[in-house]
């Protein structure tokens, strides 16, 4: 995992700890889960955007 031993992780941790809390610690890890799993949401996504205003839309529907 990157060249990282147990000790660097471990310090890693330990730092991370004083710098949040542990109370925070989980809010952080959740909050950069989400962020994540939303950047690979958006860029699996199709990159075009309808712009078409809604109107214009119902009436395409209905011809």
């Amino acid at each position: 995992m990157f060249g990282l031993g147990i000790t660097e992780i471990l310090l890693i941790l330990g730092i991370l700890i004083l710098i949040f809390g542990a109370k925070k610690l989980p809010e952080v890890g959740s909050g950069l889960g989400r962020a994540i799993q939303n950047f690979k949401k958006a860029s699996s996504e199709s990159e075009e955007i309808d712009v078409t205003p809604s109107k214009e839309k119902d009436k395409d529907k209905e011809a």
